[in-house]
């Protein structure tokens, strides 16, 4: 059996220049990386600025299990799928991090004969766009140091510095470090901190600006830390907005690659999901709607988190109006759900899995609330048994909702057929009346009573002294109302990543609340999530190589 990478290698990929033909772009149009992948220019987005958009697909999934649900292979398949039958269809995606790459997560390209390609290069440097936002992000917070070193002009208080480092990496042992050391001439000592460049403000404000100017007004707004009388200071004090959008001046323009089908695909983009909002930008899925009859994208993890997000941040941001969820499950994941040791999940257990489909159908209900239809999508695979089938098939029809068998990773666009004709018949049939679960204007603690309550199933929300004195200050500023970005785990509806299924009983933890004014959301830190991944005891690194002739392997 062929590994993903070398399917990908396999790829007979057409010339960029073709693909972008396939959406009516123009070689003017395009910023060419090489053969096979490319940059959209501003040019393309005024000149299609008024075309009539198509139609948005989302795809979600249950809370993620070590038995992989496959959210970005059954995101392609589909976009696959939806050509076969003829639908011009673009999937757009987010840019896949280097911290999983190297470490335990993997890739975001896709799996088997569904994937993205050249998948190599997306999965690593791609077109540099995560190198880009790691240097804005760090000139800001070289910036800030400097600013005190060399006089402290704008009184910054050393302790109440907000903005942190980043790098695009699993490294734990820069959670918490100390700069400044080695005397006078290497700066002012001071505590300081990385996150992972997937979760920087910087990404996120990249992903939800519409253009150049909005970048750099987001730019501006990012709140950096307080001033000895407690002042609240903001990029734009520092003067550090133009050399940042400098440095971001080609990032903000969507990728144009392509997939194993010669398919188009728009890659822009990537916050994670469980510690950002979890989307891909909003000029590449706008973008994608302007040019395709029909546009697939994903939202991280499982719909509590980045379903969530994408309606009540990106949808309520940009505009966008989805008219259809598509949310994936396997059978394995659910009696996992349902108790089932991992090594257990080939063996037929209809009882485990009665007992798991419980979080499907809490999904389910979450991403009705939206008021957007929805199909389920079961990733199919070899061991399921068809009690298994028959099981899944009847818990959907009592909740009345259509569900479709695809087997993507095996049979690409072919084994989605059914799926995409079933997710064209939910959205003939019924009309999306689409909106936000919470009204933003309410205050920090309402809007997650909202989140926790109807999407979690919690039974209330705890703030900690920390938590309660940062919305007080959040609020003092007016920077409140906002939508609200959780950061909680993604493997349980709770904030307890050992509680699986349906739990109950429980309440949602916060433990501290922080202001992404550039952003333009506030974002919840629940239980022990950190923004700053570690590697596991065998990182996926060790596994990669590169041959004589440039090959790589090991990289899935």
């Amino acid at each position: 059996m062929l590994t993903d990478i070398e399917i990908a290698q396999q790829a007979k990929m057409m010339k960029i220049g073709q693909i972008a033909e396939k959406l009516g772009i123009s070689e003017d149009e395009l910023e060419p990386y090489g053969h096979y992948k490319a940059k959209l220019s501003q040019k393309l987005f005024d000149r299609v600025k008024d075309n009539k958009d198509g139609k948005l697909i989302l795809v979600t999934a249950i809370n993620p299990t070590p038995a992989g649900e496959g959210k970005t292979t059954t995101s392609v398949g589909l976009c696959e799928g939806m050509n076969k039958i003829g639908k011009k269809t673009c999937v757009a995606l987010r840019e896949p991090s280097l911290g999983p790459v190297f470490g335990i997560k993997g890739g975001a390209a896709g799996g088997g004969y569904s994937q993205v390609v050249p998948m190599e290069d997306i999965n690593l440097h791609f077109t540099g766009d995560m190198h880009a936002i790691t240097a804005a992000n760090n000139l800001l917070a070289a910036m800030i140091d400097n600013h005190i070193q060399q006089g402290n002009e704008l009184n910054i208080d050393v302790r109440r510095i907000l903005f942190k480092r980043c790098l695009d990496m699993n490294d734990r042992a820069l959670r918490n470090c100390v700069v400044g050391m080695g005397g006078k001439a290497n700066g002012v000592p001071r505590e300081d901190h990385f996150q992972i460049t997937v979760a920087s403000e910087i990404m996120a404000i990249l992903c939800l600006a519409t253009d150049l100017n909005d970048l750099k007004r987001r730019l501006g707004n990012i709140l950096i830390g307080y001033t000895n009388d407690n002042k609240p200071l903001f990029a734009r004090d520092l003067k550090a907005v133009g050399a940042m959008t400098a440095l971001l001046r080609d990032a903000i323009n969507p990728n144009l690659v392509q997939t194993l089908e010669n398919n188009p695909a728009i890659i822009h983009g990537g916050p994670f999901a469980n510690i950002a909002h979890g989307c891909n930008s909003v000029r590449a899925t706008k973008l994608a709607l302007k040019l395709s009859d029909y546009v697939v994208t994903e939202a991280g993890f499982g719909s509590d988190l980045g379903a969530e997000k994408f309606f009540d941040i990106k949808c309520r941001t940009a505009g966008l109006k989805p008219d259809c969820v598509v949310l994936v499950a396997t059978i394995r994941a659910l009696k996992y759900n349902g108790g089932v040791a991992k090594a257990d999940l080939a063996k037929e257990n209809v009882e485990a899995l009665q007992k798991g489909i419980v979080n499907l159908g809490v999904h389910i209900e979450n991403m009705r609330a939206f008021g957007v239809p929805v199909v389920v999508a079961i990733n199919h695979f070899a061991t399921d048994t068809d009690a298994e089938i028959e099981l899944v098939r009847k818990f959907c029809q009592k909740m009345v909702v259509k569900v479709a068998f695809s087997d993507v990773f095996a049979k690409g666009g072919e084994g989605a057929v059914e799926l995409a004709e079933e997710v064209v018949s939910a959205i003939d049939d019924e009309m999306s009346s689409f909106a936000p679960i919470y009204d933003e204007k309410l205050t920090i603690k309402e809007k997650l009573e909202i989140v926790a309550t109807k999407i979690y199933r919690a039974d209330g929300v705890v703030y900690t002294a920390k938590a309660d004195k940062a919305i007080r200050e959040i609020e003092e500023l007016g920077l409140d109302r906002v939508p609200i970005c959780v950061a909680k785990t993604q493997y349980s509806l709770s904030d307890n990543p050992t509680m699986l299924g349906k739990p109950t009983g429980f309440k949602i933890t916060v433990s501290d609340v922080r202001a992404s004014s550039g952003a333009g959301f506030v974002v919840i830190y629940t239980g022990d999530i950190m923004t700053m991944p570690g590697l596991p005891k065998v990182p996926s690194a060790e596994k990669i190589d590169v041959d004589e002739n440039g090959v790589i392997s090991g990289l899935f």
